[in-house]
């Protein structure tokens, strides 16, 4: 560049190409990083749509709160006839390692906590809420996977207890009574 000093020539373009090499490597950093978002939600979720899961991104859900939302409803269709039956348990357990949830040495403390003990209704309230403004983010199509996931996953807990020795029908009144409620979270 004439009236510049050589070194200075040599600084800008050291400090051009430095500039991009940092936006280059932050572009790819948060590539890679969205990429592990995905597959963390797609194990979570089992959803495979990237569209999907990179809205689920964008409105900054993440899979903790993804494997948190899919677990509660769980929780309350065990204990819509008033005990969680071993079977249902196995069931929501298996769901939540399904979902990524990992235990804690062995065991999931607030997980079995909630099997152990009913949690409140507010708890039920809340998670309808959650529903009900994500619903609110989600294109029709998206809702309507994750509707079909976690409405799949609440009928297997359901007829995990097998109806009365394993016989008739294998999701109670009370627990189809939940299953509604669940559904209708997403009307």
């Amino acid at each position: 560049m004439p009236g510049y000093p050589t070194g200075y020539q040599k600084t800008l373009v050291d400090s051009f190409f430095f500039e991009q090499d940092q936006h280059l490597r932050r572009a790819f950093r948060e590539r890679m990083e969205r990429m592990d978002r995905r597959a963390q939600l797609t194990q979570v979720s089992g959803i495979h749509d990237e569209a999907v899961l990179d809205r689920l991104i964008e409105l900054e859900i993440g899979p903790e709160t993804l494997a948190a939302m899919e677990v509660v409803p769980l929780v309350f269709v065990a204990w819509a006839d008033g005990t969680v039956q071993a079977g249902e348990r196995q069931a929501i357990l298996d769901a939540a390692r399904a979902k990524g949830i990992e235990p804690n040495d062995g065991r999931y403390p607030l997980l079995e906590h909630w099997l152990n003990k009913r949690p409140p209704s507010e708890m039920l309230e809340a998670w309808k809420h959650y529903v009900t403004g994500l619903r609110q983010k989600l294109t029709p199509e998206e809702a309507d996977k994750l509707k079909h996931g976690l409405l799949d996953f609440a009928r297997t807990v359901a007829q995990a207890a097998g109806g009365f020795l394993g016989l008739g029908n294998k999701i109670s009144a009370a627990e189809n009574k939940v299953l509604s409620q669940l559904e209708k979270a997403f009307a």
